[in-house]
């Protein structure tokens, strides 16, 4: 069976509540009326580079682990005084 899917993206209301999350979701439906609902996500644009590139984020991940092991190290010295 094919399906030829068309696709929209149906941004959050303006109507909604402060603090309320503003969902957006993109809205495909089928020759056959079926609906498919995929939830987007929206990340800053000078984030974009680091979920792009796999060296960079296993190298930013391999950094803040060093920085946490830091930290604790630098905590545990501390407790010997």
């Amino acid at each position: 069976m094919t399906r030829t899917m068309t696709s929209r993206v149906v941004p959050p209301t303006t109507a909604m509540p402060v603090g309320v999350q503003r969902n957006r979701y993109a809205v495909s439906t089928s020759d056959s009326g079926e609906i498919l609902l995929t939830p987007l996500a929206t990340i800053p644009k000078r984030e974009l580079l680091i979920w792009e590139n796999d060296e960079l984020r296993a190298s930013l991940l391999r950094g803040l682990a060093q920085t946490t092991s830091a930290r604790r190290d630098d905590l545990l010295e501390g407790d010997d005084d």
